[in-house]
């Protein structure tokens, strides 16, 4: 029964606000679902929540790899002080001040390029601490504005992005990256310019209050061992973050200018997971050859790196299980065909169903999929331009997601030491609040340019 999902997900976000265990709170969540449903319980625990197309260990079976290989090139980039050594040239260049400009445009042009978002958290990390230090701004506003920078524009909006949720839609309606080009534009600017507008009044408010750098004990490692290092050379630190974007985001390009029958480029353009495990393995590579003092500790920092991951990667997974239980349930099945029957405008139709699934799954590729393969195909009989439907339900399915028990969320703030009662207010304005004031401006901006 709807009731069920309702307190389900209002006991989720209860619980995760209070800074309960994530996994607790997926396993308590579940198990509501699972009896306000009347779902045989075996089957949910031991299919929907594990191994099921939303399972937990189906997510973690198939991203271990490369939340492992991430959080080990960032282990190496602390390690060497290539992080720190960016950090101070950043520092230098532009100010401390613009710490949260800095690491939301970095972030932003990361995952842009194609950069795995699990991958750019764990690479942000220690150049983030170092930056943070310097400027003496709150690690919380760090987290909103890595979320900003890989969870908002670049994910949904921005035309020809290498995001699945770009590549989902392309590949569900037959249209390019590049769908709707012009409201993705006008969509992006909105989330990017609200979103640095929000983080520096944020900045300011903290410094007139005293609220500063408070360092965690993983931090003051990474602060100590850039105190203990010579500093490289800012040029010789950024080729290893070059090398993984190069190699991650070289083959789209070769795709993109129509070269074709390339063995190497076709294997990585149909690997979306591998590829850039072996663009971090290059990066891994490179990083101890131009380091190589780093060399006798180097199996030592990259197991400490593999074990860091393990947290993360079962907190998103556990939030990904309770998500496919829910999506199992007759109550969703029943209110994915209600949503399209709304008597409302056809677009904000689609926002409605799309923003949520998203909500109520807690994963916005997840979401979307499902919303795609079961209610697009009502919205084309309907006569919507694929085009316009591939960037609204994007965009409308990375807004509502980013809730409490939303997997990404819980492992940018895992990954940054943070929690939700210390960080999702800011994580959730930059990527709950704007992400869906733009998507409504565009829709809105696209039916008056329709009626005029």
């Amino acid at each position: 029964m709807a009731l069920g999902i309702i307190a389900a997900l209002a006991v989720f976000i209860w619980m995760a606000m209070r800074g309960y265990s994530i996994v607790l709170a997926s396993l308590v969540c579940s198990t509501i679902v699972i009896i306000t449903s009347g779902m045989a319980f075996d089957k949910a625990m031991l299919e929907y929540f594990p191994t099921g197309a939303l399972g937990a260990f189906t997510f973690a079976g198939r991203f271990f790899l490369l939340f492992a290989a991430g959080a080990m090139f960032g282990r190496l980039l602390a390690a060497t002080g290539a992080a720190n050594s960016i950090a101070n040239k950043l520092v230098d260049t532009l100010g401390a001040e613009r710490v949260l400009i800095i690491t939301v445009l970095f972030s932003a042009l990361l995952t842009y390029g194609g950069v795995v978002l699990f991958v750019v958290i764990f690479t942000m990390y220690p150049l983030g601490v170092q930056l943070l230090q310097q400027a003496n701004v709150p690690k919380r506003l760090f987290t909103g504005a890595i979320a900003l920078g890989i969870g908002t524009f670049t994910m949904t909006a921005m035309p020809g992005s290498p995001s699945i949720h770009n590549v989902i839609s392309s590949v569900s309606l037959k249209t390019d990256l590049f769908a709707a080009a012009g409201y993705g534009l006008f969509s992006s600017a909105i989330m990017l310019s609200l979103g640095l507008w929000y983080l520096e009044k944020q900045r300011h408010i903290a410094k007139a209050n005293g609220e500063g750098f408070i360092p965690s004990e993983k931090d003051k490692l990474i602060l100590a061992n850039n105190k203990q290092m010579a500093m490289p050379s800012w040029f010789r630190s950024v080729i290893p973050i070059a090398a993984v974007v190069i190699c991650i985001v070289s083959p789209r390009i070769i795709s993109a200018l129509g070269v074709n029958g390339i063995e190497v480029v076709d294997y990585a353009n149909s690997q979306p997971i591998i590829w850039p495990c072996m663009a971090l393995l290059i990066g891994i590579i490179t990083t101890i050859v131009l380091f190589p003092r780093i060399l006798p500790r180097s199996i030592t920092e990259l197991g400490q790196g593999a074990e860091e991951s393990i947290s993360p990667l079962i907190a998103t997974s556990v939030v990904i299980g309770f998500g496919g239980v829910v999506s199992h349930t007759e109550t969703f099945s029943q209110f994915s065909q209600w949503i399209t029957t709304l008597d409302v405008p056809v677009l904000l139709s689609i926002f409605i169903a799309a923003s949520s699934v998203s909500a109520i799954v807690g994963s916005s590729s997840g979401g979307l999929q499902i919303f795609l393969g079961t209610m697009a195909p009502v919205y084309l009989d309907k006569g919507v331009d694929p085009e316009i439907l591939h960037r609204v339900a994007a965009m409308a399915s990375g807004g509502f997601d980013s809730l409490p028990h939303c997997g990404a969320v819980v492992a940018i703030l895992a990954i940054t030491g943070q929690t939700h009662k210390t960080a999702y207010k800011d994580v959730g304005v930059v990527t709950v609040v704007f992400p869906v004031i733009a998507c409504l401006t565009t829709i809105g901006s696209y039916w008056l340019l329709n009626t005029i």
